[in-house]
């Protein structure tokens, strides 16, 4: 691991204990959200089983078991502590395992739909997550996460977005961050300034149907004021 992982995953061993009370908030936050979107798109599309990649302590997990109790879902988490927290819950081994979204031992198209939740703006290549996102799932991904660009007050958003249209966000990114391109904060450990719409061509490419959601936050662009969203890809 680079001294960045290690610090993140670190953080997150450190703070398992209450994970819960930091992360998660009663029901009502952006990924809760998102969560309800896919609940009524999992009929639709048929799907059977899901892989929620970066699990944690398995939110996601035990809100599809309760939601969608017909599904065959599986977590991956890196962090030890952090799945023994899920298991304290009630989670089972097999439900919530050890697995890296970098390189997901699982075949191509294992899963009906791959799913991850507040994770991407935590890794420093995105883009090889989403890779194996789309690799793994057979019909869908779902993604949920942050949107910088529609972050901040109206001059900060019009800043990153001139920005972002000539692009030279990244090379701005890295002088203000000294070259780490990430940031630490005691609410959230080590993350990146990230955006879903970073890998929208990605997920375009692969997929038939793209369909993106705000979860919090916006008017009528998503990108340019919607600070979180989710994005949906079918491929089949």
């Amino acid at each position: 691991m680079d001294d960045a992982t290690e610090r993140q995953r670190r953080y997150y061993a450190d703070t398992a204990g209450r994970y819960d009370e930091m992360h998660l908030h009663g029901g009502e936050d952006e990924h809760y959200f998102a969560l309800s979107f896919l609940s009524g798109m999992i009929p639709h599309f048929g799907i059977r089983s899901v892989l929620d990649v970066g699990a944690g302590t398995g939110r996601s997990v035990a809100w599809l078991k309760a939601h969608s109790p017909e599904l065959t879902i599986v977590g991956v988490e890196p962090v030890d502590a952090l799945r023994e927290a899920g298991h304290a819950k009630g989670l089972r081994a097999d439900e919530l395992i050890a697995g890296d979204g970098n390189a997901l031992a699982f075949a191509d198209g294992a899963f009906d739909l791959v799913c991850a939740f507040g994770v991407l703006h935590h890794v420093p290549d995105p883009a090889r997550v989403v890779g194996e996102m789309l690799r793994v799932a057979k019909k869908a991904i779902l993604i949920s996460d942050s949107n910088n660009f529609g972050q901040g007050s109206v001059a900060a958003r019009a800043f990153k977005q001139t920005l972002n249209a000539f692009g030279l966000w990244p090379a701005f990114n890295y002088a203000r961050t000294k070259g780490k391109r990430y940031q630490i904060n005691d609410g959230d450990g080590l993350f990146y300034s990230y955006s879903v719409f970073n890998n929208l061509p990605q997920i375009q490419d692969a997929c038939r149907i793209v369909h993106v959601v705000n979860t919090k936050n916006t008017s009528v662009s998503h990108y340019r004021n919607a600070d979180h969203a989710a994005v949906l890809g079918v491929k089949a």
